[in-house]
């Protein structure tokens, strides 16, 4: 993938980066074959200059193909990142400190053939969607473990976090013993 669109800081690095599945133009192809359908059909029953219209059908999922080869979604370990646009480029980058909540969901089809959408909520912001992606749980536990809400154990924070409140706790117990004699 090409990395003309994206600077990463001094000390910054990529946790994840891909783009949606090639599935995700499923859509696209199923509206092209109606519309050259739709086009023939035109054409035997009006007007043969009507099948003209089929080009369209035709378009519809090569459209599809390169937006969707076009759109990039990466995870650093300072921000998150969209890239979309055919034509134009748009390259939207949020710094993790801006980061909420992540949350991921599959449907049926999606559970059964591993991907899904990664939710980021953003304060000030539009929210980010990283659809139809490989492995969404995995992808929103690496966000998660970027921004300090990743544990396997349920517990908010880092163990580096959780060392410095335990080294707070144990000075305010010793002055407060101290004080106490």
């Amino acid at each position: 993938m090409s990395d003309e669109w994206r600077w990463l800081d001094d000390g910054e690095s990529v946790v994840w980066e891909d783009r949606p599945r090639l599935s995700a133009i499923v859509d696209s192809l199923g509206v092209g074959v109606a519309i050259i359908g739709l086009a023939g059909w035109l054409a035997v029953q009006i007007n043969p200059w009507l099948a003209a219209g089929g080009l369209v059908g035709i378009l519809v999922p090569i459209w599809g193909y390169f937006r969707l080869t076009n759109t990039t979604y990466l995870v650093t370990t300072r921000a998150i990142w969209t890239k979309t646009g055919v034509v134009g480029r748009s390259v939207r980058r949020v710094s993790l400190s801006k980061v909420q909540n992540t949350a991921y969901e599959q449907s049926a089809r999606g559970s059964f053939f591993g991907y899904g959408t990664v939710s980021i909520e953003v304060a000030g912001g539009r929210d980010i969607d990283f659809r139809r992606v490989d492995d969404p749980r995995f992808i929103q536990e690496a966000i998660d473990d970027q921004i300090g809400h990743g544990s396997k154990s349920g517990v908010p924070g880092s163990a580096e976090q959780w060392r410095a409140i335990l080294s707070s706790v144990r000075g305010i117990r010793e002055t407060v013993e101290t004080r106490s004699q």
